[in-house]
Order: C-alpha cells, then sequence, then structure tokens
C-alpha cells in the first residue's frame, strides 16, 4: 500500500463522524426546533430524549420514519469524536465534574425562587407566568435526570420502555430498567414484579394498579408518594427513603 493511499484513508477517517467514540456531542449542544426535520423542539445544551446512556440515538435506524431528517442528514465530519477523546481525553461530560457543569447550585438557586413565589399575596400569584415558571424548572427536571439515570450505564434497555410510552398491562417482570426514562409513561397495571428500577425517572408516569412486588426502586427519581399509594407491593418492594410503604400492600 503506497503512502499516498495509507494518507488518503487517514485523511478520510478523521474526517468522517465516528458516533462510537463520541459523547453523543451533537445531540447535546445543538439546539433545534419542531419542524419537518425535527419532530420536537430541543434547547442547546439540553441533552436529546432519544440519546441513552451509552450516548447512542435509540431511533438511529429510524431517524427518517421518526421525523429526524435533520439528524440523519448532519455530519460532524469528524469533530465528535476529536473534542471527545483528545480536547477533553475521553472523559465524558456525564461523569467528569471537570467537563459536565454542575448543577447543583442553579438547583438550589431555582429552589429558592419558587419558594418565595409561593409566599406572594393572592394578587401577586394571579399575576404570574405560570406556564414559564413551569418551563424554567422542568429544564433543570430534566438534566437532573438525564446525570442521575447515566449512573446506571444501562446499554440495552427494551426499545418499548421510553419516555412516554404505552405500556398498560405490560409484561416487564424481572426485567433490569435502571435508568430508565418513564418520564409521562403510561404503566397502569403493567407487571413490574422484581423489576429492577433503581435510578428511573418517573415524573409524570401514571402507575395506577402496577405491580411492583419485590421491585427494587432504590434511587428512582421524581416518584411521587401518590404514584406508590395507586399500585400494588409487598414486604419485598424496595422504595427510596422519602417514601412509605402503603397501608393496602400484602
Amino acid at each position: 500500500m503506497s503512502a499516498e493511499v495509507t494518507l488518503h484513508d487517514n485523511i478520510h477517517h478523521d474526517l468522517s463522524a465516528d458516533c462510537q467514540h463520541c459523547f453523543g456531542l451533537c445531540c447535546v449542544a445543538l439546539p433545534y426546533a419542531k419542524s419537518a426535520d425535527f419532530a420536537f423542539d430541543k434547547d442547546g445544551g439540553t441533552p436529546c430524549r432519544n440519546l441513552q446512556s451509552n450516548y447512542q440515538c435509540s431511533i438511529h435506524k429510524d431517524l427518517r420514519e421518526k421525523g429526524f431528517r435533520g439528524c440523519s442528514a448532519y455530519e460532524c465530519f469528524g469533530a465528535g469524536q476529536k473534542v471527545s477523546q483528545i480536547t477533553y481525553e475521553g472523559k465524558d461530560w456525564r461523569n467528569s465534574p471537570e467537563t459536565a457543569k454542575p448543577i447543583h447550585p442553579e438547583l438550589r438557586t431555582t429552589f429558592e425562587k419558587i419558594e418565595k413565589l409561593t409566599r406572594l399575596s393572592k394578587e401577586r400569584l394571579l399575576t404570574l407566568q405560570v406556564d414559564e415558571h413551569r418551563a424554567e424548572v422542568n429544564e433543570w427536571l430534566l438534566k437532573t435526570s438525564e446525570l442521575v439515570r447515566a449512573q446506571a450505564r444501562h446499554p440495552k434497555l427494551p426499545k418499548k420502555v421510553s419516555r412516554g410510552s404505552v405500556l398498560i398491562g405490560a409484561k416487564l417482570k424481572g426485567l433490569d430498567l435502571r435508568g430508565a426514562n418513564l418520564r409521562g409513561a403510561l404503566l397502569i397495571a403493567a407487571d413490574l414484579r422484581n423489576a429492577d428500577l433503581r435510578m428511573t425517572d418517573f415524573i409524570g408516569a401514571d402507575m395506577r394498579d402496577a405491580d411492583l412486588s419485590g421491585a427494587d426502586l432504590t434511587g428512582s427519581i421524581f416518584l411521587t408518594q401518590a404514584q406508590v399509594n395507586a399500585t400494588n407491593g409487598d414486604s419485598n418492594t424496595k422504595l427510596p427513603l422519602s417514601l412509605r410503604i402503603p397501608a393496602h400492600w400484602k
């Protein structure tokens, strides 16, 4: 093989996207608006909801069919893997505090801001733009979810288990669902017996009559007492310390 061919191959590789060695930078840094090219809005700096904990896209094979023609056409020309592996020396933004901006100060500031609003007079409360405050809080909830769930590092969650998924009566017994995003999912009467649900996001999930017998929900986030009260479980179910076992459980 000639030196010219070798040089050509090296240049071609360096200028082509290598997603296996990238930390999903284009799926986080770039903003986009709902349009013919993108199925929903996303702010810059916010991870796409389709980005998995292993930095791979959960719908990569079906991007165009799912409404993401813009993603299927995008090419970083090798910038992603170079920034990930050279600029940041292989230290990913989820687990390296020196590359991922800590969010604790921002969370505290947002909490204190909302707390002050709750102390306003009834007249002032009626003038608040609730949607704006909800959107601000939601941004931090999403970032918190990403950071927590990333710790599970689960690479092969079932495709049907995702944000907003319809899992009514689903047979999920004994499955390893660590770090799953079940935000807004319909889990009505789902069989979650002995499932591993550690570090799973349950915000807004409908869990009426779901069976949590023997399930491990240790470290799960945004799970409320009201959600737990609507489920069934037993003495072997493990809940976050902030929640109590409902009286009707076995």
